[in-house]
């Protein structure tokens, strides 16, 4: 396997129906990856070795969700200088937005991209980080290119049914 260059981490395996959204489209331009649960709370030494071992891995991008008040990518944006994309799983108490929250709220030093709660937002945060990568690399600036593209096109068939007046 190609070494990854962009990591997806999530809190437990039940964010999966979020993240997998942004390995799909990591997969669908061919971006090599890895993806983990790798816990803030149950699991905080492998979260600390999993930031603090992200730039020697290769790492230029870590897609983090969040789901409750997790605090998963502000911890690890604290760790490395790996930029992090942070993901608010949607939840059923607060649906998102207390992810949002505990994303958006990190003090002045801890950055984190923040993106839209659930699926959207997952992804985003991965063509954010296809868009990071293209920025060294045509052959996939022209991937995006087109991909946006093939957006644009179906966005301009859609039709709408018309609308009667009385």
């Amino acid at each position: 396997m190609t070494q990854p260059l962009i990591g997806v981490v999530m809190g437990s395996s039940s964010d999966w129906d979020t993240m997998q959204h942004a390995v799909q489209i990591l997969q669908q331009f061919g971006i090599p990856h890895e993806a983990r649960v790798v816990s803030a709370h149950r699991m905080p030494d492998d979260m600390f070795d999993y930031a603090q071992t992200a730039v020697g891995r290769g790492l230029q991008a870590i897609i983090a969700g969040a789901g409750g008040a997790a605090h998963l990518p502000g911890m690890i944006a604290a760790k490395t200088v790996v930029p992090v994309l942070g993901v608010p799983v949607q939840t059923r108490a607060l649906s998102g937005v207390d992810s949002l929250h505990s994303i958006v709220q990190m003090p002045k030093g801890v950055p984190v991209a923040t993106f839209a709660i659930g699926q959207a937002g997952a992804a985003n945060a991965a063509l954010f980080a296809v868009a990071l990568l293209a920025n060294h690399d045509a052959a996939l600036r022209q991937k995006l290119e087109a991909f946006r593209a093939e957006q644009t096109a179906a966005a301009r068939a859609m039709t709408l049914p018309p609308v009667e007046t009385k």
